[in-house]
């Protein structure tokens, strides 16, 4: 259908029922007496801790207070504000998340809000958490009480002191590596970690540009392979593999397919172990370039990514280690005096694959995966060290989710499980066995929050620091990155400025057995990253851009949005899109507040136009407009992700029943508690959302009040052409081409059942 944008063009969007599938089914681990004694991996930081106001945020998550209720917290007396208040005082002092040590609540929240903006800067997600996030943890171990590593298994797990077990080891690797140089460069593993890159490589990558090309995959759709060094080639996919074409260690390759069957089609039986989405990713997994994929779904594909990045981490660990310890054994046997340069097979320090997720139920079921992978039968057990300790503290009481509370499916995909944000814990693997809780110095993989690698890389003049563990990084793996936007993007930005830099300090390595890249400082050249993302955002992008080097090359999804999330608005509403003109990116955000004000806002003032809800993505957006409300005595109320229950109450309250005019809502309160905000007559953007679906579900608000009238319903947009992403997520690509390049700023849509 052709569609003509102008001041006067309206179109018709049909309206199309959202289709998911059911969340994957939540592991639940009982907990053990100690779980409320989480271990982080520094013994170091010692100091008390304070509990930011961002954290009770993410506790209350679990609660269930009655103003929690949609149906009572709308139709409440004003006692029901009061209770909940008490509610939240007793919650403040049994929360046992909380420590006690700093209380940085606020006892009036509009005022201490205001002073943000005068000290944050504006590129930071959120003022109070950057200033808490070093000091703040929800773990209570963290601070006073010193924290857990396991000491007790440190000979057992050591590589220098271990050798490669007939049975155990990857007896197929060795015959490749004593077999003729050409079986030896097939392994994808063997040839990107022994390739020794020459100067003028690595100054090249340093300093030009890089050439891409494009190529269309079945599953992955539209994809961008872009590289430094001419010689590498687009990838193309492979319709079928067998597992023993992937050369997986020995284990996997007869536990994956077991691991994996519960993801295949029973429907359609097929010879390969992968899912189409797993066989496209792992092969671009497996040949050691960076991957972005933006398309992570926690409702759909999310478990099976987990899956697929899990096997290729595992399988890194499982041929480094096997490659370290059969090296320990022919060096055992070399006649004394002999000295050779054939076995450098390690980092500067031993950690090779740094997974971070945002939750501690992502990292329970990582570390389940792995278990799963390394049992071959039901008889033949691995030996995990520490594991009723981790089950404890990452997992989750199943009385602890409160029956009442009815939220989107996506939603209860996301925060399902332990969601506490902050932890950090190393796991070494070595043969038939596993150990949690390893020093990091001993660790082969660390999984960690991006706060818990923030309170341990800490700042610049702190005396209890430490990134050393950082330096020899192999595989990044960041996962549900859309979801530290919401926390704390500085966080992500400061552990990436950190990794594979020179220790400070040897930590005991013998420089004979250090791979020479390693020692010329140049192991972010060979550092894998895979990052996953439910969407396309340019702070994501940057991360991908400008902190990725690996001399294989990149590849991109880059598919683009054909319809948008408009066409799931089901109620018939006027959808006004309204362009600002900014000179640069810069000036973006004083442009769209001096617009808001002189041109939007005015024609919102008349009592007629009451019940208008304006939505807020940027916090620092949201106190700007409020004490500009403040400062012209307008009618409104506001909630963010600080306010109390009792103030979110009376807040909904108060504008369902008109008592106020505005309603002013930030984005990350709404990520984070997904209410149903009933009386929604006008809604404003003031700002294009972060997520697309948030566009219609606050769209689709308006029909949660049944006034018996037909209320004449707005709906009004801001965007510039530095929203591009965000509005082609909203009206799809080829609106949003129409839109930024006509010559008329306004632009009209109109939704509903009724065409």
């Amino acid at each position: 259908m052709n569609v003509v944008l102008s001041q006067a063009a309206a179109l018709t969007v049909p309206a199309q029922p959202v289709v998911s599938g059911r969340p994957e089914a939540t592991q639940i681990c009982e907990l053990s007496d100690n779980s409320d004694k989480s271990s982080a991996e520094s013994d170091s930081e010692t100091e008390v801790e304070q509990v930011s106001v961002y954290h009770k945020l993410l506790a209350t998550l679990k609660a269930s207070p009655e103003s929690d209720s949609e149906e009572e917290e709308d139709e409440s007396e004003s006692e029901e504000a009061e209770e909940s208040e008490a509610e939240l005082d007793r919650e403040g002092s049994q929360e046992p998340k909380e420590a006690v040590g700093g209380e940085e609540e606020q006892n009036d929240v509009q005022e201490q809000e205001e002073e943000v903006t005068a000290k944050a800067p504006p590129g930071q997600a959120l003022g109070q958490e950057q200033a808490d996030g070093v000091e703040t943890s929800c773990d209570p171990n963290h601070g006073a009480i010193e924290e857990f590593t396991d000491v007790k298994h440190e000979a057992e797990f050591s590589l220098e002191t271990n050798f490669m077990e007939e049975e155990s080891g990857d007896c197929d690797a060795d015959k490749r590596e004593s077999n003729s140089s050409q079986a030896f460069s097939e392994d994808p593993f063997k040839q990107h970690m022994d390739k020794e890159l020459e100067e003028k490589e690595v100054e090249k990558i340093s300093t030009l540009s890089k050439t891409s090309s494009q190529s269309k995959w079945p599953r992955l759709g539209q994809l961008t392979f872009s590289s430094t060094l001419e010689k590498h080639t687009t990838l193309k996919p492979d319709k079928e593999f067998n597992v023993k074409q992937l050369y997986l260690h020995k284990p996997l390759e007869s536990t994956w397919p077991k691991v994996n069957k519960h993801f295949l089609s029973a429907s359609k039986p097929s010879d390969s172990s992968f899912t189409p989405l797993q066989r496209e990713l792992f092969c671009i997994m497996n040949t050691y370039r960076d991957l972005f994929y933006p398309e992570r779904n926690a409702l759909t594909n999310g478990e099976e990514i987990r899956h697929a990045y899990c096997l290729h981490a595992l399988n890194h660990i499982l041929k480094a280690n096997a490659q370290v310890l059969s090296n320990n054994a022919k060096k055992r046997d070399q006649k004394p005096g002999t000295d050779s340069d054939d076995y450098r097979d390690q980092g500067l320090t031993r950690p090779k694959v740094l997974m971070i997720v945002p939750f501690r139920e992502c990292a329970l079921r990582i570390v389940h995966i792995f278990i799963s992978l390394l049992e071959v039968n039901e008889k033949r057990k691995i030996d995990v060290s520490n594991k009723k300790r981790f089950k404890g503290e990452f997992g989750s009481d199943p009385d602890e989710k409160p029956p009442n509370l009815k939220r989107p499916e996506d939603y209860e995909a996301v925060f399902a499980g332990n969601i506490d944000d902050h932890f950090r814990i190393g796991v070494a693997i070595l043969q038939k066995s596993m150990r949690l809780y390893a020093p990091f110095y001993s660790s082969d993989i660390i999984i960690a929050s991006p706060l818990g690698m923030r309170t341990i890389i800490g700042t610049e003049g702190e005396k209890k620091r430490d990134f050393d563990f950082l330096s020899s990084i192999e595989m990044l793996i960041i996962d549900q990155a859309d979801i530290y936007l919401m926390q704390n993007w500085e966080h992500v930005l400061h552990l990436m400025k950190h990794i594979n830099l020179l220790p400070l300090d040897s930590h005991g390595v013998d420089f004979s057995r250090v791979r020479m890249p390693n020692l010329h400082n140049w192991s972010k050249y060979y550092r894998q990253t895979l990052l996953f993302s439910a969407l396309q955002d340019p702070q994501i992008n940057s991360i991908f851009n400008k902190h990725c080097f690996n001399y294989m090359g990149q590849v991109a999804v880059r598919n683009v949005p054909l319809s948008g999330s408009i066409s799931r608005v089901v109620v018939q509403l006027p959808h006004v899109f309204r362009r600002i003109e900014a000179e640069n990116l810069t000036s973006v955000i004083d442009t769209r507040f001096q617009f808001f004000v002189n041109k939007v806002l005015p024609e919102y003032r008349d009592a007629i136009m009451s019940h208008t809800l304006i939505y807020v993505p940027s916090y620092f957006d949201y106190v700007r407009l409020r004490n500009y409300f403040k400062k012209e005595e307008l009618n409104f109320t506001h909630i963010c992700e600080y306010t109390k229950k009792a103030g979110i109450c009376r807040a909904r309250r108060s504008f369902l029943k008109g008592e106020k005019q505005f309603l002013l809502l930030t984005e990350r309160f709404h990520f984070y508690k997904r209410y149903t905000i009933k009386g929604i007559r006008n809604l404003i953007f003031y700002e294009l959302p972060t997520y697309s679906h948030f566009y219609s579900e606050l769209c689709n608000m308006m029909k949660a009040t049944d006034s018996g009238v037909d209320a004449t319903w707005t709906c009004t947009v801001l965007y510039s052409k530095y929203d591009a992403q965000k509005l082609a997520a909203v009206v799809g690509i080829d609106r949003t081409a129409q839109m930024l390049q006509s010559k008329k700023s306004v632009h009209l849509f109109v939704t509903g059942e009724n065409e």
